[in-house]
């Protein structure tokens, strides 16, 4: 190790535990610590709980350096923005040059006797993090392709554990993001979602997930299920602060991804933080959860945990509609696959996505085509009846695609769908005159980490498939101590909407309280 990348000697101890963006940040201007300082505190921290937890998979060996140059930007007076010196992660399927991406599995990490996916570039979200000044710690595990939203339990690199309820599911697949952030392994962290896999850990780990409006931030360079239809990244944090922070940087067009075209004129002027705002649910409508979303009754505990935040929003002035979606067929557009809840249009796409995910790694890559992935994972066919992807075969168009990935297959099945969900959420919340919906993030309590059952929510596939935007927030507790979150759900394009409401309800109730890790 050279002296450039030596630890951080003779600094103040630091504490990064529940740390904002905004403690962060006061504290380097009074110089009560630097980036160095502060990120050391956050590698001794995972190595202290990363054994057990096993939230990272894979360290930056440059992140000292990295945040030693954010300190002498600053101290040669440069203007930096919020995120400069934070310490940060990304998910493991996000490219990031240098360093493997794994997927979770053990057929693609030398470390298990696979093989390594090595990109010789950063994916757009990780080279903005790395533009806005962020530290970034390391990659975060997640199960075999990203393929469940509850967990990350079959990972060649092990189980993720819930930082605030161990004992409980972590929500998936960004499983080790949620628990970087909720552990403060980190500040804050990128998490991406296809079905849940955003708003899924956020919520059973008590934390702030965006999951954002599909196309507002890019995906190339990200390891896809649905990169051409539904794959969103987006931030976990702490508080709506922070991840309007994060969103901040995240949001834009990027040539290296075409369909982030739609975006542009979308964001707010000002930024995500701008409208945040302690009465910002004074005088809105909202939509509350029922049948005429999805026939799914909730649980007696989380009905009565929602009515009670029910009455939270109100005594903050919002008005509430009950089951807006009655009578308007909204329920009856999902196609979830027999014996589960899940309904996986617009994920026949996934041959022809993971191809060109492959070709941008770069000629050096061990992997350059799908075809050359599926030869290699062949003793663990992820299509097969038993495989971890085994419903999408069940997808009309998935023979096809599989059998020319360079083509699009046929999508006019899930473009109908988008169609139907769109134009239903468009009238609806225009008769009811409805600002969004607020609706609890589960069905049910977290269901213990080992076992069958699986994270029951409310609002996955409906706006993976539309590709409206969803904001978690914390709302309560169960007696078991696992978190009930709320989810605000709204129109194309309104996060910073949803971020005000979730932001005013924050700063009201403060439900959120810091868990203890255990050794």
């Amino acid at each position: 190790m050279n002296a450039d990348a030596s630890p951080a000697r003779d600094q103040a101890a630091v504490d990064p535990v529940e740390l904002t963006v905004s403690d962060v940040q006061a504290g380097f201007a009074s110089g009560a610590f630097t980036s160095e300082a502060l990120t050391q505190a956050c590698l001794e921290r995972i190595a202290r709980h990363n054994p057990r937890y096993v939230a990272l998979i894979t360290m930056n060996e440059d992140a000292l350096r990295d945040a030693r140059a954010v300190d002498r930007r600053r101290a040669a007076g440069e203007a930096l923005g919020p995120l400069a010196g934070v310490p940060v992660v990304v998910k493991d399927t996000m490219d990031m040059a240098g360093l493997p991406s794994t997927g979770g599995w053990r057929l693609l990490s030398a470390r298990a006797g696979g093989i390594d996916l090595i990109p010789a570039t950063d994916s757009p979200v990780v080279a903005r993090l790395r533009a806005a000044g962020a530290v970034i710690l390391g990659k975060t595990n997640v199960p075999i392709l990203s393929a469940t939203g509850s967990h990350a339990s079959n990972s060649w690199a092990g189980v993720t554990l819930n930082a605030v309820v161990p004992d409980r599911l972590p929500g998936g697949s960004s499983a080790g993001t949620a628990t970087a952030v909720a552990g403060s392994l980190a500040v804050l962290g990128l998490a991406e979602e296809t079905g849940g896999s955003i708003q899924n850990p956020a919520a059973a780990q008590d934390l702030v997930g965006i999951k954002p409006s599909f196309a507002l931030v890019p995906n190339t360079g990200v390891m896809p299920l649905a990169g051409s239809t539904r794959d969103v990244v987006g931030p976990i944090a702490r508080c709506v602060r922070d991840a309007a922070l994060t969103l901040d940087v995240l949001a834009g067009f990027t040539p290296e991804d075409p369909k982030t075209v739609a975006g542009i004129g979308c964001r707010p002027r000002g930024g995500y933080t701008s409208g945040l705002d302690a009465t910002a649910l004074r005088g809105k409508r909202l939509g509350l959860y029922g049948p005429g979303w999805r026939d799914q009754p909730l649980s007696p505990d989380a009905a009565a945990l929602y009515r009670r935040a029910i009455g939270e929003l109100q005594a903050r002035g919002a008005t509430v509609v009950a089951d807006p979606f009655a009578g308007s067929g909204f329920a009856a557009i999902a196609r979830p696959v027999a014996g589960t809840d899940y309904d996986p249009r617009g994920m026949e796409c996934i041959p022809y996505d993971m191809d060109r995910y492959l070709k941008r790694m770069g000629s050096e890559a061990a992997l350059g085509s799908f075809e050359a992935f599926v030869a290699a994972v062949a003793a663990e066919d992820p299509f097969a009846p038993q495989g971890v992807l085994a419903l999408m075969p069940t997808l009309p168009a998935f023979n096809a695609g599989f059998a020319d990935p360079l083509a699009l297959p046929d999508l006019s099945g899930f473009i109908a769908a988008r169609e139907a969900y769109l134009a239903v959420f468009a009238e609806v919340m225009a008769r009811h005159r409805l600002d969004a919906l607020v609706f609890p993030q589960m069905r049910s309590e977290l269901p213990p980490l080992t076992g069958f059952d699986v994270v029951q929510e409310t609002a996955v596939c409906e706006i993976n498939i539309a590709g409206l935007p969803g904001v978690t927030v914390p709302a309560g507790y169960y007696a078991s101590g696992a978190p009930f979150s709320l989810i605000f759900i709204g129109p194309m394009w309104s996060e910073a909407t949803l971020l005000a409401l979730a932001f005013d309800y924050e700063g009201a109730t403060r439900h959120r309280r810091p868990p203890t890790l255990d050794m």
